[in-house]
């Protein structure tokens, strides 16, 4: 059972560092979407990937881990939490203080990471606004149509350098 809880609180500690990198790399995208470099977000987004892939990686990990602690406690693995993981190790401080300490941490950090996203969600939506507004700008600059009595030269319909006009023709 203590190797057991060794290899969770190992993991978890694997998993806290991989999400401050995640962290890290999230908080490195904010002025990089700001700007529009769209070359050095496409990085940033690649190296986050690589870091997600280890994230599940190290959530399968994770859950074996607590799915054999399941099985020599004799829990139920749906049901056992890691709350309650640490309930149960009352007896033993040094493993139950180190699994509430990495759980705190975590909490703390994807806390904190869901912030910086959805922060920078908010950015990219913004932008994407910007653009879809500048595009209908264009478009209808292009098709605009002729309204009242001039078309789009901004010339009157019907004048002398139009067309034949109405009105009073002294010739006649």
């Amino acid at each position: 059972m203590a190797s057991l809880v060794e290899v969770l609180i190992d993991t978890l500690t694997k998993e806290e560092s991989e999400y401050v990198t995640l962290l890290d790399l999230s908080r490195k995208k904010t002025p990089v979407i700001i700007a529009g470099e769209i070359e050095k977000l496409q990085i940033i987004t690649d190296e986050e990937q690589s870091v997600v892939d280890r994230l599940i990686a190290l959530d399968a990990k994770r859950a074996d881990a607590m799915s054999d602690i399941a099985d020599v406690m004799n829990k139920d693995v749906k049901t056992l939490k890691l709350s309650h993981l640490i309930e149960m190790l009352a007896k033993r401080p040094a493993e139950r203080d180190a699994l509430t300490s990495l759980r705190d941490q975590l909490k703390a950090t994807v806390g904190e990471l869901r912030m910086v996203n959805d922060q920078n969600r908010e950015l990219i939506k913004q932008s994407l606004d910007i653009v879809d507004f500048n595009l209908n700008l264009i478009k209808s600059q292009r098709s605009a149509p002729e309204t009242g009595n001039y078309n789009r030269s901004a010339d009157i319909a019907g004048s002398a350098l139009g067309g034949p006009r109405g009105g009073f023709d002294a010739k006649q």
